[in-house]
């Protein structure tokens, strides 16, 4: 819920959000390899996990690191595919892996996105997600529902995705393609996202950049500082009774992506 704020015209015209790490947690390396041992029917022991993450650890990951290869989704997963055979991984526990990892559902939102969309919304506050991303997260923000029947994906106006762009950040041209899809000029919108070298290099087109911290827990809420910036006066609850309902449903990816 979002208290009334004065009657003060929004301060920017347009929000790009970065995804992970600034709306959502993404899973963690442990996590997804205990998921991909339960999937495939493995031991996911401690030790087991924990043999499972050093065999990773010891195989050069200097490409998936890289932001170059969420431009396409068969160069990401080429990549990590690549990385999985030189760590020793087999082929069934590195799909399994790979599937994980690519399972846009398994990125809990913080519980003050669906407030932060609404306060948005409801203000004629323009909305772009900006991300750097191997696969279509759109199913993530429809699987919340809203009391009037829609999504949270309904809140969003725009989508620039580094895979479906063929770039991404710190390229400007994904900045640009935001601002083109709001039909904005950059010192009307704000960019909110949680890494200085990536998501800062929108200030180079002169969009105001906001950094917020890495988000580590769902219930970590640092999304207040937005509406400080955009509808001044105004507040976010912590939770989003009343507004926003839990996802729609939750299904496990039936192979790799």
């Amino acid at each position: 819920m979002t208290s009334p704020a004065p009657d003060i015209p929004p301060r920017f015209r347009g929000v790009l959000l970065d995804w992970r790490g600034t709306l959502v947690v993404g899973p963690s390396p442990r996590s997804l390899v205990v998921r991909a041992l339960h999937v495939t029917g493995r031991d996911a022991s401690p030790d087991a996990v924990a043999g499972v993450l050093e065999q990773l650890a010891q195989a050069d990951d200097t490409a998936v690191a890289s932001s170059a290869i969420d431009t396409d989704a068969a160069l990401h997963r080429s990549a990590y595919l690549a990385w999985f055979r030189e760590a020793g991984l087999d082929d069934e526990l590195a799909a399994a892996l790979y599937a994980a990892e690519s399972d846009v559902l398994d990125n809990p939102f913080a519980h003050d996105v669906g407030p932060l969309l609404e306060a948005l919304a409801d203000a004629g506050v323009r909305v772009a997600v900006v991300s750097d991303i191997h696969v279509d997260i759109r199913p993530a923000f429809a699987a919340h529902a809203r009391p009037d029947g829609g999504t949270w994906a309904d809140l969003v106006d725009c989508w620039v995705l580094s895979s479906e762009l063929g770039v991404a950040k710190p390229d400007p041209e994904i900045f640009r393609a935001a601002l083109a899809g709001l039909a904005l000029a950059a010192a009307e919108v704000l960019m909110v996202g949680d890494r200085g070298a990536w998501d800062g290099a929108a200030a180079d087109l002169g969009i105001t950049t906001l950094l917020v911290p890495p988000l580590r827990s769902a219930e970590d809420t640092r999304l207040q500082r937005v509406i400080d910036l955009v509808l001044p006066g105004a507040s976010l609850s912590r939770s989003p009774r009343g507004r926003t309902t839990g996802p729609i449903e939750r299904t496990d990816p039936s192979g790799v992506r």
